[in-house]
């Protein structure tokens, strides 16, 4: 039974950061597809970032610059480090696994606001 378990998130300032953590079990993590979507009210889930097991890394165009995805196989986990937060970046960010299916976290909120 695969399990993602997010943590992590939180209230932050605007321009402040935060580091999210995805901890997999279940799966064999060094050959997954690990990737951070998120979801805001009213909104579709989107990606934010994904990490292939070489290395190849995309970002949504929204994020690019402020956001690093990053991924330790021995410790099973996955790194999402958010820098310069903004209000529009508040969602639930959920971390993704994909090895011929698609796996989901519960999600971790993230609120952006002074």
């Amino acid at each position: 039974q695969v399990q993602l378990a997010e943590s992590g998130g939180g209230l932050v300032q605007p321009g402040g950061s935060l580091r999210l953590s995805c901890v997999a079990s279940g799966i064999v993590f060094r050959i997954a597809t690990m990737g951070w979507y998120r979801q805001a009210p009213g909104k579709q889930r989107e990606l934010v970032a994904s990490i292939q097991t070489g290395g190849t890394i995309n970002y949504a165009d929204s994020v690019k610059g402020r956001f690093t995805i990053s991924r330790d196989n021995a410790k099973n986990t996955v790194y999402l480090q958010m820098n310069s937060l903004k209000p529009e970046d508040t969602a639930v960010y959920y971390c993704n696994a994909y090895l011929f299916a698609n796996y989901w976290g519960q999600g971790t909120q993230v609120t952006v606001s002074s």
